[in-house]
């Protein structure tokens, strides 16, 4: 049920470049401020599609969702330990587990939602209140190496941008098989 693009774990420099390519330019504070709303949008277009595979072993919408809410608990223990540690270590995860066995087939989207939206209001207030060298601390991740509080605030943009945009594509698939 990986998603969209090169395996994380196989191909970490890629998976990165990937995020990164997607955040381009862009503000990743920005980027990450509007992904709240659009999960919902995502939710309420997605209405009895939201647990609809598209094909067997991807995601449906609410475990992308689920995912991505995985994705910022992840996200918000890896920037403290950074910036409260000196080059502490950042465990990976294996995401199809957690979509798998955390059960985010089942899950309530509206708790998803109240949880992912809790969790990046406090991490966007930590990323505005810090300096630049506190931007500048590195956690040294299992998989990809070295890597920053900036660099990892970027690849979550990048990673909002992904997995939404793969649920886009979910609902798009499965309303192609449903017509």
């Amino acid at each position: 049920m990986r998603g969209p693009g090169p395996d994380p774990v196989a191909n970490p420099s890629e998976y990165q470049q990937l995020l990164l390519s997607l955040l381009g330019d862009d503000d990743p504070g920005e980027v990450q401020r509007t992904t709240p709303g659009a999960l919902r949008q995502l939710v309420a277009d997605a209405d009895t599609r939201l647990t609809a595979r598209p094909a067997p072993g991807e995601w449906s919408v609410l475990e992308c969702v689920g995912h991505i809410t995985d994705g910022e608990l992840v996200a918000s223990g890896r920037y403290r330990w950074i910036l409260a540690h000196d080059r502490p270590p950042l465990l990976p995860y294996d995401q199809d587990l957690w979509v798998e066995r955390l059960g985010h087939a089942d899950d309530d989207p509206e708790e998803l939602l109240a949880l992912f939206e809790a969790l990046r209001a406090a991490n966007l207030r930590l990323w505005k209140r810090t300096s630049p060298e506190d931007r500048a601390r590195i956690g040294l991740h299992e998989e990809r190496g070295p890597e920053s509080f900036d660099l990892t605030f970027r690849l979550a943009a990048g990673h909002d941008r992904l997995h939404a945009q793969q649920a886009r594509r979910t609902l798009e698939l499965v309303a192609a098989t449903r017509s």
